[in-house]
């Protein structure tokens, strides 16, 4: 009897399935690693899309940048405004890139997201990666606003006075140069 249990039990990991077949034994979760890993698969989930701004947080910009950029392209919002964020203060890459920032911007707006139409709003009120157009960014803050956004009503509420939303911090950003 015993000979024939030793025998089966032997015979076990023979008939067992190769690793390769049952995918990854035991897989990283809840690291930057995976979320990585799953992005790089397509897998934009949104909690994978959420982890972004954790990176970009801790100063991880070339890697939320990965993140926010295919959850931005499989249409989650949120990354698309992240996107215009990391764009226009240059981070994760070498340049502000003001016109880019407007594009995701307005890609959120188009989406129907009131942070983007908000956004894409600033943006053709400054004339920052746009052409200025008051009367549309106006009517893009309005919109943001109807959809109960707080910061476009209060915009409105301070009759669009740009300053109302703007840390003086960034007014270098938005004053029109000779050059």
């Amino acid at each position: 009897m015993r000979a024939i249990l030793f025998l089966s039990l032997s015979v076990l990991p023979a008939l067992a399935e190769p690793v390769e077949e049952v995918g990854t034994l035991n897989p990283e979760e809840m690291t930057i690693a995976r979320i990585l890993d799953d992005v790089g698969r397509g897998e934009t989930s949104m909690m994978n899309c959420a982890a972004g701004y954790g990176m970009t947080k801790k100063g991880d910009h070339d890697r939320a940048r990965v993140v926010f950029e295919a959850c931005a392209a499989d249409g989650w919002v949120g990354a698309m405004t992240w996107m215009a964020q990391l764009d226009d203060n240059g981070l994760g890459t070498p340049d502000e890139n003001p016109e880019r920032a407007a594009g995701w911007d307005r890609t959120a707006a188009e989406a129907g997201d009131p942070v983007g139409m908000f956004n894409y709003g600033l943006d053709l009120m400054r004339g920052r990666g746009v052409k200025a157009d008051e009367t549309a960014g106006r009517a893009l803050v309005d919109r943001a606003a109807a959809a109960g956004l707080p910061v476009a009503r209060r915009l409105q509420a301070a009759s669009y006075d740009l300053d109302e939303v703007t840390p003086d911090a960034d007014n270098w950003k938005y004053e029109k140069r000779l050059y």
